[in-house]
């Protein structure tokens, strides 16, 4: 059976940040637009101040709809009207920049549930721009499970290359961080990440858990979460065919997991996986919001105003993300199709 091209929806960011410099530069790579259909979404002045800053022009065919990506063999634009040009400045932060994200997103997603999109890449947005533009949510995965419908358990993986990072809690304080290691939040990060990853196209994941304590909890004597919570919930993975191991300790797990032991680990609280991911490669990294219905990627750096508008963004990580977007997308719809 031939492969059916997913469709992949791809935004310009936050408009005072470095995001539509980014999505110019990503244009410009034509082999990465191949196997995909995609559809560009934002404002004209938006885009085509991208292309100024990256010192690119891009003639793109205009759509008017989502499903009309799929009659081009490249790239598609669909213009949309979010935000004027004088409602916009560089590096500031701004209601209607963060509105007019959340307008392109929420279109986009619209799009995903009625299925003319399989998977959403967006460049860089602001979180505190996105508040003041109307996000009632503590970011933008509980807006994206919101929208989408999500009932179970969802939550951020950050990647690099071919190492994946989940974990239970995220962005709660650090004294509370304990209340949420529990047996079903482990067992329910792990099988997610594991389910991901076979989705980015990893044939077999092997999946660690970090422990919670200094040295593992060093026997019970530092702490007993590892004997209590953490390793049963690795038993119950195992018993129910999932590829997980641990708890290792967090100060050496990461060690192993660079040198190729593990493609993912599960980590007990938000910076435990985030200073060594970023640590071996913060230039590189792309976040994948875990746990919803379509993929959706994104760089894992911010809209960097301090270069904004000077045409020195690195497309590594947009690329990157793009990548991710397509593999994922494109093994869900193969899914849909066969199912």
């Amino acid at each position: 059976m031939s492969l059916e091209k997913p469709v992949i929806a791809l935004t310009l960011g936050d408009p005072s940040g470095i995001g539509p410099e980014l999505i110019a530069r990503l244009l410009a790579e034509p082999e990465l637009f191949t196997a995909v259909h995609t559809v560009l979404v934002g404002d004209r002045w938006v885009w085509q101040e991208g292309q100024r800053v990256a010192d690119v022009c891009h003639e793109l065919p205009e759509v008017s709809q989502f499903a009309d990506a799929r009659q081009h063999s490249g790239p598609v634009f669909m213009p949309v009207d979010s935000i004027a040009a004088s409602a916009s400045q560089y590096a500031v932060e701004s209601a209607a920049g963060g509105a007019s994200v959340l307008q392109v997103l929420t279109q986009c997603m619209d799009a995903a549930q009625a299925g003319d999109v399989d998977a959403i890449c967006f460049a860089p947005l602001n979180k505190l721009a996105m508040k003041m533009g109307g996000l009632a949510h503590e970011d933008e995965l509980h807006f994206f499970a919101e929208h989408l419908g999500v009932q179970g358990y969802f939550c951020e993986f950050n990647t690099l290359g071919h190492l994946w990072t989940s974990r239970i809690s995220s962005h709660i304080p650090l004294k509370d961080a304990a209340l949420y290691v529990t047996q079903e939040r482990i067992i329910q990060a792990s099988q997610l990440i594991h389910d991901s990853l076979k989705l980015a196209g990893f044939e077999q994941p092997r999946i660690a858990v970090a422990a919670f304590n200094p040295h593992g909890g060093e026997g019970g004597t530092c702490g007993r979460e590892e004997i209590d919570v953490i390793q049963p919930a690795v038993v119950a993975c195992q018993t129910a065919g999932y590829p997980v191991q641990g708890p290792f300790p967090a100060d050496t797990l990461f060690l192993k997991a660079r040198d190729g032991e593990f493609d993912a680990v599960v980590t007990m609280y938000h910076d435990q996986g985030q200073i060594a991911i970023k640590l071996m490669g913060f230039k590189q990294g792309v976040t994948v919001q875990g746990g919803l219905p379509i993929p959706i990627t994104t760089p894992a750096h911010g809209t960097a105003f301090d270069i904004a508008g000077q045409g020195k963004a690195d497309v590594g990580p947009t690329r990157n993300a793009f990548q991710i977007a397509c593999r994922m997308g494109g093994n869900l719809r193969q899914q849909r199709i066969n199912s």
